[in-house]
């Protein structure tokens, strides 16, 4: 199942949306699992965005994608998730043993999830491997943490004043107040064909992006306070971005299209992590939290200051979910540096975003940035 989360809020600066503040709505309460899926039986009380997240957790744990653990009707009908299979009832009872462990063991605290047994694999391993034993794995720079007399030099406002004069400077930044972009994606949802999309941005914190596929229409809309996502793929045809990992997510991306600010779009910057890589690129690494306790790394070239990948992580019931977003091709735009690739990866699949033309310092509505219409399926 596609993270319909992950989807909107991921894209960094090409997939999200962001508006001028508006007085806010009062709060929608959010559809629960058992409102919109069958036969829920564990995992009831979550939101249905939290709930494709935790299945994308599944999904990452045991290597399977959809129907790996669900009839292969599903795939054409929503209700044939329902269906009981052996896999199924066997994994509820995996989050009740694993549950009873962290209670039992850990004070509650959430020390193991399905991921620390399984690694990716439908049945986890009991014999050691002498190849993992003696073969140095190669570094994934997404698990590196902050250590106990990590460095700290440079410091975070360093690496972030100089990723601002890489791009070309706080007054260049200024400058630009808004865009259009057009260009494509090929993901998951797109069968892996490239197809037409469209983003725009708009200072501060105004964004929007709508891709068209074979069967319909994917919006993701942010207006500064709210976000939404309108997609013909997803249980249902449109959702609300949920306090949290979801409007933290889509708030940051708003605020990389427009960075001279990016010092205020997260709160407790911390370095200290140790020395590490990307692509053979030595990065500095500077850790953020949101408004809404959200958890990101950021991933800075050495050489250039430029930004190469955002890390960051939502909760579910089974375990914490990472969105990787990575950015490169970058080109000048108005005299301000742009990633014209974005590379977002989730536990749901992955999706590849290449702008073909931005057009700087737009008029755009604001309507552009509201709620959008439900999305309708192509038959």
């Amino acid at each position: 199942m596609a993270s319909s989360v992950s989807w909107g809020t991921a894209l960094a600066c090409v997939l999200t949306i962001a508006p001028a503040l508006a007085q806010p709505a009062p709060p929608q309460k959010p559809l629960m699992a058992e409102d919109v899926f069958k036969n829920v039986q564990v995992l009831k009380g979550i939101p249905v965005n939290q709930f494709m997240d935790t299945m994308g957790f599944f999904a990452a744990a045991l290597g399977l994608n959809c129907a790996g653990c669900h009839v292969a009707e599903s795939l054409q009908n929503w209700d044939k998730f329902a269906a009981d299979v052996p896999r199924k009832r066997m994994a509820r009872v995996m989050i009740q043993m694993v549950n009873n462990i962290n209670k039992t063991n850990f004070g509650g605290r959430r020390a193991l999830t399905c991921y620390s047994c399984h690694r990716g694999g439908q049945v986890p391993d009991v014999i050691p491997s002498l190849a993992e034993q003696y073969t140095i794995p190669p570094e994934d720079a997404n698990k590196i943490e902050i250590v106990p007399d990590g460095p700290t030099d440079p410091s975070a406002d360093q690496i972030l004043d100089k990723y601002i004069q890489a791009l070309g400077g706080a007054q260049k930044l200024a400058g630009l107040t808004s865009f259009a972009a057009k260009g494509t994606v090929e993901g998951y949802d797109t069968y892996h064909v490239k197809v037409p999309l469209e983003l725009y941005a708009k200072a501060p914190r105004q964004r929007m992006m709508i891709y068209h596929t074979q069967n319909g229409d994917s919006t993701t809309t942010f207006d500064g306070r709210s976000g939404w996502i309108a997609a013909f793929d997803k249980p249902v045809r449109l959702l609300p971005l949920l306090p949290g990992a979801e409007l933290d997510g889509a708030r940051l991306d708003a605020d990389l299209c427009f960075p001279a600010g990016i010092k205020q779009a997260l709160n407790q910057w911390r370095v200290g992590f140790p020395i590490t890589t990307i692509e053979d690129h030595a990065v500095n690494v500077v850790q953020g939290m949101g408004a809404g306790g959200t958890r990101v790394k950021l991933y800075f070239d050495v050489e250039s200051g430029l930004l190469t990948r955002q890390v960051r992580y939502a909760d579910t019931p089974v375990g914490m979910v990472p969105t990787q977003i990575d950015y490169s091709d970058y080109r000048e735009v108005a005299s301000v540096k742009m990633a014209f690739h974005v590379v977002v990866t989730w536990t749901d699949g992955q999706s590849m975003i290449q702008l073909s033309e931005v057009q700087p310092n737009v008029a755009i509505d604001a309507a552009k940035f509201a709620q959008p219409a439900p999305a309708v399926v192509k038959r």
